[in-house]
């Protein structure tokens, strides 16, 4: 397996004032994908809750709206947390070698104050939603900051990614709804599962490197075995999906729409090549259509 780079310096990047590009880095501006995934959980409670709560679709364009922004602000902020944590193990992994802080291009003062910024504007989003909302998004700092760290102590850091980016789908619930319920939990079930999955596929990039280094991930413990674990995490997904939208009394609409989803995940598991980084990367980016794909059946279901 060949060293494999995802960092994007070209492109819009490059147009930027030369002092703000390793900003743009840093918060992973250049690879909107971060952004994607993270607001995608998100969309789909909203959805689901909106149709629960009878939400007119004025109020669930702004919720939908807040969450996007919300998801581009925290996405950033949580890379610069991350790349904080592990700027020592970035520089000895190809893919992430470039990257501001492991190069140097960023100091660490620098990015303290870059991620002060980056907190303000997204409190300023989180207190434009419900009560129950703000207080589920400030309780996910703690998923946010120990994140880093899971890499260190456990095999299973991208559980723990799932575990942090699918928190939208209870936040997006609440904010549409004031409340929690089954129909939450098993979205974010459905999100913790896709996430797992596709990150798993992801880590595939750095394994020989994070080998060498002592970072544990779940393609490393499953190795060769990766694409039953990955399939296994892709039929819990869509599972999950189609129990939380038959309690939220969605239409047969829905788990007709939710095969379109179910084929583009089925085709990541024939499609992958855990040798491959360049792939592995690719099929991971698939992801944000698969995402929408979601969104959209669970549109369609609540019609």
């Amino acid at each position: 397996m060949r060293g494999h780079t995802d960092i994007v310096a070209d492109g819009w990047v490059a147009l930027l004032p030369r002092g703000w590009a390793p900003y743009a880095l840093l918060a992973r501006l250049d690879r909107p994908i971060g952004a994607w995934l993270l607001f995608l959980p998100g969309l789909w409670s909203i959805l689901v809750g909106g149709h629960v709560a009878g939400l007119a679709a004025g109020p669930t364009v702004r919720l939908v709206a807040l969450f996007l922004a919300g998801a581009v602000l925290t996405r950033g902020a949580g890379c610069v947390i991350n790349d904080m944590w592990d700027r020592d193990l970035d520089r000895k992994v190809t893919r992430t070698a470039g990257r501001p802080l492991a190069s140097g291009a960023i100091s660490m003062p620098a990015a303290l104050v870059f991620l002060a910024v980056l907190s303000a504007l997204g409190l300023l989003i989180l207190l434009q939603l419900n009560e129950a909302a703000i207080r589920l998004g400030v309780s996910s700092l703690v998923l946010v900051i120990s994140y880093p760290l899971a890499k260190r102590f456990t095999w299973w850091p991208q559980l723990m990614l799932g575990i942090t980016f699918g928190w939208g789908a209870p936040m997006g619930f609440a904010a549409a709804t004031g409340r929690l319920d089954a129909v939450a939990g098993l979205l974010y079930l459905a999100a913790i599962c896709w996430i797992l999955g596709f990150d798993t596929i992801y880590a595939h990039q750095d394994r020989e490197d994070d080998a060498l280094i002592g970072v544990r991930s779940t393609a490393r413990l499953f190795g060769t075995h990766s694409r039953t674990f990955i399939s296994a995490c892709y039929t819990a997904t869509i599972l999950s999906a189609a129990a939380s939208g038959y309690l939220a009394g969605l239409s047969w609409t829905f788990f007709v729409a939710l095969l379109l989803p179910a084929a583009l995940l089925a085709r990541q598991v024939v499609l992958l090549d855990i040798d491959d980084p360049a792939l592995c990367s690719k099929l991971f980016n698939a992801n944000r259509e698969v995402g929408l794909a979601v969104g959209l059946a669970l549109l369609l279901g609540g019609l």
